[in-house]
């Protein structure tokens, strides 16, 4: 889920958040499924803040879809909004039928690295948030100071932890697992495995560039305090998996 208004406001929002009932009932009355498919990639986009209800049962996936569909003049208006109840809807069901999933490589890494080349701790900066990258410590203390991160802002972290720090993806699930309010073993670590590359065909990456793109002015994308990050695509894929063969076409 995404944010809905600048990421200040949204850190209060997310820190003053009601458990209950009537809080998940207000919350769901205030989605707006067309606002949410126009900007859900944006740190400052539209949001719904129900993943924590919906974390822990207070509204059920049903409920919302319905929600969402007598909220709009056209299904496909919600299509975008559904879409991404059938993704915490599919991590649910592998987690049903394949538990060993949620904390054993589904399969290898696609990095070029074997699972025993990655660090098995978080490195000490990276818990402490004093990694010397600015975006990213921006983001650690989001993590810790309100128990929600949007979702680009989660991939961004795993990445870096897992791809810049070669730090496995268990430690850093655990991380999440630790300080979200949303977290759930499914949805959780079947997305670290997902940027990770051992549940998906390659590992995801992002640079400085995608930062600025899709974060407000609150987070610091200056080159100079973000420097391991300005790189194309290309030079961040020779540096970080340089046994990999370069790709062609």
């Amino acid at each position: 889920m995404t944010a809905l208004v600048g990421e200040a406001a949204a850190a209060d929002e997310t820190a003053s958040l009601k458990g209950g009932r009537m809080a998940a009932e207000k919350a769901l009355a205030a989605i707006d499924p067309i606002a949410y498919a126009a900007s859900r990639n944006h740190l400052d986009g539209a949001v719904t803040r129900l993943s924590p209800y919906l974390r822990h049962g207070i509204l059920s996936l049903d409920e919302v879809r319905n929600h969402a569909l007598a909220s709009v003049a056209d299904p496909r208006q919600a299509e975008k909004f559904i879409q991404e109840l059938a993704w915490r809807d599919y991590w649910q069901r592998i987690y049903l039928v394949h538990p060993d999933r949620i904390w054993n490589d589904v399969e290898s890494y696609k990095t070029g690295f074997e699972a025993s080349e990655y660090d098995s701790e978080l490195p000490a900066d990276a818990v402490d948030g004093r990694t010397g990258v600015a975006c990213i410590d921006q983001f650690i203390a989001m993590l810790y100071e309100t128990g929600y991160l949007h979702n680009h802002a989660r991939m961004y972290l795993a990445a870096y932890v897992v791809h810049w720090r070669r730090v496995r993806w268990q430690a850093g699930a655990v991380w999440f697992l630790e300080h979200l309010l949303d977290a759930d073993p499914a949805s959780n670590n079947l997305s670290w495995q997902w940027v990770a590359s051992t549940f998906s065909k390659k590992p995801y990456i992002f640079n400085l560039d995608n930062v600025a793109k899709y974060t407000g002015h609150d987070i610091n994308t200056r080159m100079a305090d973000n420097r391991v990050l300005a790189l194309s695509y290309e030079r961040l894929g020779e540096l970080l998996f340089p046994n990999l063969e370069p790709a062609h076409g």
